[in-house]
């Protein structure tokens, strides 16, 4: 894990800005605070801030070639490298290193753009290649780890983290109002987009090529593919559900084998429920891997899991340090997280992560295994049960009982629409007019999340235009979705807003790298991902049996309670960390001002102070006003952020 940072000239004409390559690589030391790196040729400039993790001694980077033609800064870990080290020595290639990062310049030497397709890991690479006068970026197939870039000054810039391009662009310190409206919408951008004019994101799972013209290619190498409908019937499935819980244990098993890899000792999150067990489980149970576990607990008993994770220390006997977070230490910590998340977010779940994540880091641990992308990958979180229903009750919209089985669903919120069966079926049948389009199971969620659009200023909303949220995101899919199974295009639009776009940035790489810290996430070795997306959906959703198949290949590791507790998404406290006793922290009564909002322009004063007005007086209980409120606050923040 680290940070990178360039710049490649898209034309003979400007001077190479050489000396701005350290003022980027600075903004970026948290995640890399080990030691820097630079490489410089007339043209081209490649920067690394290192966190050690494997190779200690002769990893820095960056990593040539033997000829030196080839260079590479690189984000991550490749996880299969000593795999790939064995056959490319047998095929002739010679190592100067034992890093893992030396194995991507072997590759492109021998596969050329197709060396990226031979990766099993989460990484951002800036690859340069001297002979042919080209760059090449590529991220991950998941989105784990982040990669920006913008063009001004005759460059194109990239780095991990868009504060390195502000540091050298100054014209990119301004929000972008479709960007704040995707995010207020969707819980992120939609790639490749961002919340900051002229920057964009490059996806997941995609290759960009800058040519020694200017001339750019982007190639998406790899996604979230699921076979049409009719070969995913369990009559079809040529393996009976034994014999695919067995290979799925393997490939699991493999997986967490590969994550452990590293010259640092790993540490592993344990919240108590089925993915992070499981991960614990197999470390303790398939490798000799000493691990210590790690725990965040809160206050307010709706949020706590403390219970459940005390259980499973006691039951894979691990070494445990729980850090119990209470709500005023989420509202101080706020502003710290929005300046490493670097957009607005709508829930303040990240900021215990961040804060776990430094405790990780004060005992010694730069690594830490999570349970993140079980519930994408096996059809985890209600939104999927509750699509389910959605449709089956769309087949009778009038019926009564139908939608009665929502009530089987949020047993976890305490004000959940489902206790009010009138209200529940309100709002539960909206959209129902869009039951054949894929965005079906997302349309309640967002329209939840659009509460602060209504807002918005009547400039921004003028920016804004006639965007239609729907329509807009439709356009990104892929062209064959309609022929997959209702399930499987519910977990592509999962997989591809909120995991990647939000769990995996905001409430991931951003948090954890805040503290020098590497999170990995066995659940999304790619292998792991094209294994559950070849399944029958009844595989994964049983009746309303969430993650049927994963609980299977962990039933003789985990005790009865977990295995057949139902799944509790990680929350935390929103609207109430910011007040106390109906006073709010100092900055957010600045941020919420008449003065402060008119300045930014992004909000109406006089609605973001009614919102506020009902958070202060603790009468914001529903998702859509804490959304709301804390999208207004973290916006707020960015906007000030980028003013100083």
């Amino acid at each position: 894990m680290c940070g990178i940072a360039g710049f490649v000239a898209l034309s003979a004409g400007p001077e190479a800005p050489e000396a701005e390559l350290s003022t980027m690589i600075t903004r970026l030391a948290h995640r890399g605070p080990d030691g820097y790196g630079f490489h410089v040729e007339p043209g081209v400039g490649l920067a690394h801030a290192r966190l050690s993790i494997i190779d200690l001694a002769t990893g820095d980077q960056p990593i040539r070639n033997p000829g030196g033609t080839v260079w590479t800064v690189f984000n991550g870990e490749i996880f299969n490298y000593l795999e790939l080290r064995r056959e490319l020595e047998a095929a002739g290639h010679r190592f100067y290193t034992q890093s893992d990062t030396e194995v991507i310049v072997h590759l492109y030497d021998r596969y050329g753009d197709d060396f990226v397709e031979h990766l099993n890991g989460q990484f951002a690479i800036a690859l340069w290649d001297n002979q042919r006068r080209r760059l090449v970026l590529a991220r991950d197939r998941a989105g784990i780890r982040p990669l920006f870039h913008a063009q001004g000054r005759g460059c194109l810039w990239f780095a991990s983290e868009v504060k390195a391009l502000h540091a050298v662009l100054p014209a990119t310190r301004a929000l972008d109002p479709i960007g704040l409206a995707q995010t207020l919408t969707y819980w992120a951008p939609v790639d490749p987009g961002t919340v900051y004019a002229d920057v964009q994101s490059l996806p997941p799972g995609c290759l960009m090529s800058i040519e020694h013209d200017g001339r750019q290619t982007l190639r998406r190498y790899w996604d979230w593919r699921f076979p049409d409908a009719e070969e995913t019937s369990p009559a079809r499935f040529p393996d009976s559900i034994e014999a695919a819980t067995a290979q799925l244990r393997d490939l699991l098993v493999d997986a967490v084998r590969l994550q452990l890899r590293a010259d640092v000792p790993v540490g592993a999150y344990l919240s108590g429920g089925l993915d992070s067990s499981g991960i614990v489980a197999m470390i303790k149970g398939f490798t000799d891997t000493p691990v210590r576990t790690f725990s965040v607990a809160f206050e307010d008993g709706e949020f706590d899991e403390s219970e459940h994770q005390a259980a499973m220390v006691r039951h894979l006997g691990t070494e445990h340090t729980m850090l119990r977070c209470t709500r005023r230490d989420i509202g101080e910590a706020f502003p710290r997280l929005i300046r490493h998340t670097e957009t607005p977010i709508l829930r303040t779940a990240p900021v215990p992560l961040m804060l776990l994540a430094g405790s990780v880091r004060e005992h010694g641990y730069k690594v830490v295994l999570t349970g993140e992308g079980a519930d994408e990958v096996f059809g985890g979180y209600d939104i999927f049960k509750e699509a389910k229903v959605r449709r089956f009750w769309a087949r009778q919209p009038g019926s009564r009982l139908r939608p009665r089985l929502l009530e089987r669903l949020y047993g976890y919120l305490p004000n959940s629409p489902v206790r009010n069966p009138a209200f529940a079926q309100q709002f539960f049948g909206q959209g129902m007019e869009h039951l054949h389009r894929p965005i079906f199971a997302h349309v309640p969620r967002w329209a939840t999340s659009q509460r602060a659009l209504g807002l918005l200023s009547s400039d921004l909303r003028a920016a804004v235009g006639d965007w239609d949220p729907l329509a807009a995101y439709e356009r990104t899919l892929p062209s064959d979705i309609a022929s997959w199974a209702p399930m499987a295009r519910d977990q592509y639009v999962e997989a591809k807003s909120l995991l990647a776009g939000y769990l995996l940035s905001s409430q991931g790489d951003r948090v954890a790298m805040a503290n020098s810290i590497e999170g990995r996430f066995p659940f999304l070795d790619h292998r792991v991902i094209e294994f559950a997306n070849r399944l029958p959906p009844s595989f994964k959703l049983r009746g309303m049996t969430e993650k049927y198949l994963l609980r299977k290949a962990l039933a003789d590791l985990l005790p009865a309670d977990i295995l057949r507790r139902t799944k509790q998404p990680y929350r935390a406290p929103d609207s109430q960390s910011f007040f106390f006793d109906g006073k709010p922290l100092d900055y957010v009564a600045e941020l919420f001002s008449p003065e402060s909002l008119r300045e930014a322009g992004y909000f109406d004063p006089a609605a973001a102070g009614r919102l506020f007005e009902k958070c202060r007086q603790g009468r914001a209980t529903g998702f859509a006003d804490n959304q709301a409120f804390v999208g207004i606050l973290s916006t707020m923040l960015v906007h000030r952020q980028l003013r100083t």
